[in-house]
């Protein structure tokens, strides 16, 4: 008896295992299954997690120090072109000062100033009017006499241009003298007398008496001061602001700033 209920239980649930509701619970077990197995970007999808925008992302990075690029060295600026007057060139220059053979010795200084603009062959100024040349006393002799011509020459060194001194090559073309005499000198005085002490010897031998002395002596005074008139020294001198021209023998070349 009891054995026949303990198989009528049995066969119950084999009945139950095999029922229709088992077969339809397969279906969704399979359907889990798959879920479960879904790949991680279906899962993150699911999700629903937004993804970070780009500045989210910038924000996020590690931020990497860029290291400026060296500046380039700046570029020199570049020199301008020298000037060059080109030789047989004209300067005209102002005595700095007054020359005379009276006092001025060979081998002794002088300075005069470029009175005009000096250009170049365009148009350019190379040696701008107030430039100092400098040069010496090359001879300095006197006329001995009114009927002869005394020789003051000049030799030109250099010039300065806008501060800077340059080497000179030219020729005094002209320079613009004037004669001077030099009045009773102690050699004049000495001619005047002489002739005057001949003269009274003169008169006296003439004349027998003591007038025709002062006659002969006053005579042979003028005599004398005529001779030393004849006779004197005449100096050749050239004013302060004389003009002087010289001309280049060579070109001249000066920087332009």
């Amino acid at each position: 008896m009891n054995k026949t209920w303990i198989s009528s239980l049995l066969a119950a649930a084999v009945a139950f295992a095999c029922t229709p509701g088992e077969q339809a619970s397969r279906p969704a077990d399979s359907t889990a299954r798959n879920l479960t197995l879904a790949p991680t970007e279906s899962t993150a999808a699911m999700k629903d997690v937004p993804a970070p925008t780009p500045t989210e992302a910038a924000k996020r990075a590690p931020e990497k120090k860029v290291t400026p690029a060296p500046k380039p060295p700046a570029p020199k600026p570049v020199a301008p072109a020298p000037l060059t007057a080109a030789a047989g060139t004209r300067v005209p220059l102002a005595a700095g000062d007054t020359i005379s053979t009276r006092q001025a010795k060979a081998g002794d200084p002088f300075s005069a100033t470029v009175s005009q603009d000096v250009k170049d062959a365009s148009g350019r100024v190379v040696i701008p009017a107030g430039s100092t040349v400098e040069g010496t006393i090359v001879t300095s002799h006197p006329a001995p006499n009114p009927n002869s011509s005394g020789e003051l020459t000049l030799a030109v060194k250099s010039v300065t241009v806008r501060g800077t001194s340059y080497a000179i090559e030219g020729t005094v073309e002209s320079k613009d003298t004037v004669m001077k005499g030099r009045g009773v000198t102690g050699a004049d005085a000495a001619k005047v007398g002489a002739g005057a002490a001949a003269g009274a010897i003169v008169g006296k031998i003439l004349g027998k008496n003591t007038k025709g002395a002062v006659i002969g002596g006053a005579v042979g005074a003028a005599t004398g001061a005529a001779a030393a008139r004849a006779s004197r020294d005449i100096d050749v001198v050239i004013p302060k602001g004389a003009a002087i021209t010289i001309k280049l023998t060579a070109p001249l070349t000066v920087k332009r700033t």
